[in-house]
């Protein structure tokens, strides 16, 4: 039931600029970086000289917490908008699926559109070393770290912002509230690591990544089971 939930929804997002977000979204943060090199070639290769990918890794992941936090919330927002926007709740909950399959097939669908952009971030990070000389012997575990260590970090504010669009129809609320975190999690001391915002950070970089990203993973769970029995008390109709 929940692979047929999802299937369907996978089609409604068809034309409404989830998938766009998907691919630009990681295309923005590496271009940024392309052109941070391209401008200062010479000084930053002379600066990580001794190890190229690792300086490019490390330019690159200074924009995707905050990048991760805003895809949270421009997904999350797109997707319950897809019912909100053609008032499509009371037909879609008379069907004989259940609201916690519907939460389910909602939190899923946003999980992967978000593991899909984290891809492609990787694909993108090596595209940009590799046009910039630094060669094909990139290293691969740290190219996928970058990507998805923070991903696993930044789930509680997935299922967080997820709850709150699926449960406000007016979008801005959600949107501001979601935007106002991510921007806050920009000026946080790292020392606070009990801060969930903090997760995506010290997932990458902390000495205790692993813990990061168990908690991340956890955390964003509990926020999604409280959701859906939210969600399955409320009248979102």
């Amino acid at each position: 039931m929940l692979f047929r939930a999802l299937s369907a929804d996978f089609l409604k997002i068809r034309r409404k600029g989830l998938w766009a977000l998907v691919i630009f979204a990681p295309f923005g943060v590496v271009l940024l970086q392309a052109v941070n090199f391209g401008l200062r070639y010479d000084y930053l290769v002379k600066q990580y000289a001794e190890d190229l990918w690792g300086g490019l890794l490390h330019n690159i992941f200074m924009f995707v917490p905050i990048s991760l936090f805003l895809g949270c919330v421009l997904v999350s927002s797109l997707l319950a908008n897809v019912e909100h926007g053609t008032g499509s709740w009371k037909q879609l909950l008379a069907l004989p699926v259940s609201r916690l399959t519907v939460f389910s097939a909602k939190f899923a669908l946003s999980a992967i559109l978000l593991a899909c952009s984290c891809l492609l971030l990787a694909v993108f990070s090596v595209a940009l070393g590799v046009l910039l000389g630094f060669g094909w012997h990139f290293p691969l575990t740290d190219v996928l770290r970058l990507s998805f260590y923070p991903y696993a970090g930044a789930l509680p504010m997935l299922a967080c912002m997820l709850w709150l669009c699926m449960t406000f129809r007016n979008q801005g609320f959600s949107i501001s509230a979601g935007i106002v975190t991510a921007l806050a999690s920009m000026y946080l001391p790292a020392k606070y690591t009990w801060l969930p915002l903090n997760w995506p950070l010290l997932a990458f970089r902390g000495e205790q990544g692993e813990l990061y990203i168990g908690a991340g993973i956890l955390t964003g769970l509990i926020i999604f089971l409280l959701g859906s029995v939210h969600f399955g008390r409320r009248d979102v109709v």
